[in-house]
């Protein structure tokens, strides 16, 4: 795994558990691109947003991912491997690079897990997000024991 500084794991904003972990295997809530306790990148991507401010907002959901992953996984100690990332992308209607926007998210958990942060995924545009936010990141994981 990369020595990667990780930014403090956002605060639940309702009533939910930031992550949970059963018979080893962990979910993490939807993850928004919030840096320093505040939404940023809101709105449509093909809108208010180009893909590149898109790429951007979904590497800081990204890691805040990472930074749940932490927590849950004692530093990463009892992390097993991402099994599934499911990325949801407001867009307007004919944009068609969601993919491409996932990438982002795909390559920095590889970069930072390595083999451990190879993934099966989903890409899913939507109308809108919660809080009007552009993107929002849920994944499960597998962890086992130190």
């Amino acid at each position: 795994m990369a020595n990667f500084p990780l930014p403090d794991a956002p605060k639940p904003i309702g009533s939910y558990e930031p992550y949970i972990i059963r018979n080893g295997i962990g979910a993490i809530s939807g993850q928004f691109p919030i840096r320093d306790n505040k939404l940023i990148y809101t709105g449509k991507v093909g809108a208010e947003l180009s893909l590149t401010d898109a790429k951007i907002a979904i590497e800081i959901a990204t890691l805040n991912v990472l930074s749940q992953l932490k927590n849950a996984t004692d530093d990463f100690a009892t992390l097993d491997g991402i099994l599934r990332m499911d990325a949801y992308i407001a867009s307007v209607d004919g944009f068609y690079q969601q993919a491409e926007i996932i990438n982002t998210a795909s390559n920095l958990l590889i970069h930072v897990l390595g083999e451990k942060g190879k993934h099966a995924r989903s890409a899913i545009a939507v109308s809108q997000l919660p809080l009007n936010s552009s993107v929002e990141l849920v994944v499960t994981f597998a962890a086992g024991s130190k």
